[in-house]
């Protein structure tokens, strides 16, 4: 399966369309969250993406909560958070906002680390698990040198060993690739990335 993934569109019209322009070979469009920017311009995000064909699967950032990101999904579109889907034998897990939580105040969607262990502890089994932030030691490394990622999530990918992690939200290790053991990880940012997927 040729999958198309990417992070933190931030309401770039031009990232969108790019998006849109080469998911006409996709066989799966997943994107990471932060579609908006502080919650506000979430359906004028999510109008820009209304030209993909191919099944889309969409985590909420910390910059759009669930429901607004269910809300203005249209039919079709899946969101997952805290929650799993199968699609062509494919199995997906996702879990949006920021873990830990951000220092960005009030309108920032986020969880604490045991909130995050909770909704991940819903997941048996997935091959590409799909999180806004990245696993604790990888690509999650700020401007300062910070490692700021989840070791929630660090946990559940050594739990659950899927084939792929998708993430963003460290605008700074934008395109990172890494592994942990079998999987590979990967730090999407606004751009294309292509992947291919075993089913």
């Amino acid at each position: 399966m040729k999958v198309l993934a990417f992070s933190d569109l931030h309401m770039a019209r031009n990232r969108a369309a790019d998006v849109v322009a080469a998911s006409t070979e996709a066989d799966l469009v997943i994107g990471a969250g932060d579609f908006c920017n502080m919650r506000q311009g979430l359906d004028e995000a999510i109008q820009m993406l209304a030209g993909i064909a191919a099944p889309l699967v969409l985590v909420p950032g910390n910059a759009e909560s669930v429901g607004e990101l269910t809300d203005a999904a249209p039919d079709g579109v899946h969101v997952l958070h805290g929650s799993g889907m199968t699609l062509d034998g494919l199995r997906l897990f996702g879990l949006g906002y920021g873990v830990p939580p951000t220092p960005f105040g009030a309108w920032s969607c986020d969880l604490t680390e045991a909130e995050a262990a909770e909704l991940l502890d819903r997941c048996e089994g997935a091959d590409i698990l799909i999180t806004h932030s990245p696993p604790k030691g990888y690509g999650d490394v700020t401007s300062q040198g910070v490692s700021v990622g989840s070791t929630a999530v660090r946990d559940a990918v050594e739990r659950i060993q899927p084939e792929f992690v998708f993430c963003g939200h460290i605008h700074d290790s934008w395109g990172y690739r890494g592994s942990m053991g079998r999987t590979q990880i990967a730090n999407l940012g606004p751009k294309v990335h292509w992947f291919e997927v075993n089913t």
